[in-house]
């Protein structure tokens, strides 16, 4: 790529100088730094490395630019002008794959649909409308400036308006340049590339009055600090901290996503420090927000606090992200995050030591009433707390019965609660053995020893002549109890199990 042609201030049009990828420096594990006291601006933090896409995703990528590339090319055909705009631009000067890419155009959305035959005008009012091409879908948005953000979220009005114009209401200079692929230009007007070789997220002109138009950004701005390793500028941190306590005006749905983003994103464990320290987690998260002084036992938790040993396991969830070049599950990010929240509320100290019976059934429940709140989905609710439940289990599986342990590794969420348990064990004091043991004993466990075939039925029970009832579903679970600690594997020792369960049958 290269720049425009004029000189580039935060006012001017930019100067003209080869692209290079940014941010492609390696960095090395350090500890966590400190956090700062609000609303001192966040520490800064070594440069990380790029993120490793993978070939499919690379390939895939290529198919997306290519797409994208023709959708501008099609505008511009039509007399209009067209650019990538956005992540997008910053995600490829920083040498990283973008995800998606947006379309900002001076054409009107239904000049878009006249020019494109599979459309949706999805936002038409904002004047944006999704183009189907090539099976990528491309948010296409006519350049705009917006009137007043009257309740934090949405501008009462929108009138079309420039390029430039465009760019001054977006969130952070960053995300502010726009990218004309048939050329290989590069338009900055706010400063966004300097932004992105200091490692810096700043706001684009006032970031309280930023903030104020979409309280959202509050988060985005921990979020792309966690994930970029940059340090949010301290205007923008100030403005951040001091309206942390108004993120509520953001619908729980966005901002689930961006919580989830953020988790299952690069350098969870930062995100999670900047909540805290801006105030946010105090209004998003409640309940993790507690965790913090939340004592634990020095002999079992050497690492001291519950919110701290959260930090640690968020910390070697990403390192391992890292290594296998794939980010973690929701579930898992988020069963993390609250799988010891009952600590809060059971932890007692006890005979000289501290308890925290009957937390994980506690937690199960808190993270059952957050998820609900985040509007996340049932099927992901019922796993993070079914992991929140269980967490504790795979610590027992040694001592467990045969048939026990059995039901536990069948279940749909085992896998991720053997991560989950890998992570709490790295959270503490590192010692894997158990783990070991347990994905030694899951991976050599034929699929036919944990849902054995059954061995006998009802109308089987009925042929032995014992007369049906309630008593033969017991039954046949005592079976496969039985097939499970290996003490049955056969049809004969089934009707030997029966006769000793409901002694020999009555004539008939």
């Amino acid at each position: 790529m290269t720049t425009g042609s004029d000189n580039h201030t935060r006012d001017k049009q930019p100067k003209a100088e080869p692209v290079r990828a940014i941010g492609t420096e390696t960095s090395a594990r350090t500890k966590p730094s400190a956090v700062p006291e609000k609303p001192s601006a966040p520490p800064v933090t070594p440069p990380s490395a790029p993120e490793k896409p993978s070939a499919a995703r690379t390939k895939s990528s290529s198919k997306l630019t290519n797409a994208a590339t023709e959708v501008v090319r099609r505008l511009t055909d039509a007399g209009f002008e067209a650019f990538f705009a956005g992540g997008s631009v910053r995600d490829m000067l920083m040498g990283r794959t973008p995800d998606d890419i947006d379309i900002a155009t001076s054409a009107r959305p239904d000049q878009v649909m006249e020019i494109f035959r599979k459309t949706v005008a999805v936002g038409a009012a904002f004047g944006v409308v999704v183009v189907l091409h090539r099976r990528f879908e491309f948010q296409v948005a006519t350049f705009r400036s917006d009137g007043a953000y009257l309740d934090g979220r949405h501008p009462d009005s929108v009138h079309f308006s420039t390029a430039r114009e465009d760019v001054e209401r977006r969130d952070f200079t960053i995300n502010g340049m726009l990218y004309d692929p048939t050329t290989d230009r590069i338009m900055d007007w706010v400063g966004g590339r300097d932004d992105l070789a200091a490692r810096v997220v700043r706001a684009i002109g006032d970031p309280a009055a930023r903030i104020k138009e979409d309280r959202l950004r509050m988060l985005r701005a921990v979020r792309f600090a966690a994930r970029f390793d940059f340090r949010i500028e301290p205007a923008a941190w100030r403005a951040v901290c001091e309206a942390s306590d108004q993120i509520l005006q953001v619908s729980w749905e966005r901002i689930r996503d961006e919580l989830t983003k953020m988790f299952v994103g690069r350098r969870p464990h930062v995100a999670l420090r900047l909540l805290e320290s801006s105030g946010l987690l105090a209004q998003v998260l409640p309940e993790v927000a507690t965790l913090r002084d939340v004592a634990q036992s020095a002999k079992h938790h050497p690492e001291g606090d519950v919110l701290r040993h959260v930090e640690i396991m968020l910390e070697e969830m990403d390192r391992i992200a890292e290594e296998r070049g794939e980010r973690p599950p929701v579930e898992l990010a988020m069963a993390v995050l609250f799988h010891d929240l009952g600590k809060a509320t059971c932890s007692k100290f006890e005979d000289g030591r501290i308890t925290t019976k009957g937390h994980e059934r506690e937690g199960a429940k808190m993270a059952r009433t957050i998820t609900e709140r985040l509007r996340m989905s049932k099927a992901q609710t019922k796993t993070i707390a079914a992991l929140a439940a269980d967490h504790m289990k795979p610590m027992f599986a040694p001592h467990m019965r045969p048939a026990t342990l059995k039901r536990l590794m069948r279940e749909d969420h085992f896998p991720l609660l053997l991560d989950l348990f890998f992570l709490d064990s790295v959270g503490k004091r590192g010692n894997l053995d158990g783990w070991r043991w347990l994905k030694d004993r899951y991976e050599s466990t034929p699929e036919t020893e944990l849902h054995p075939p059954r061995l006998l039925t009802g109308k089987d029970l009925i042929d032995m002549g014992y007369e049906p009832g309630p008593k033969f579903q017991e039954v046949l679970d005592r079976i496969e109890e039985a097939q499970l600690d290996g003490n049955v594997s056969n049809a004969d020792d089934a009707r030997r199990l029966v006769r000793r369960i409901l002694g020999r049958p009555k004539p008939r």
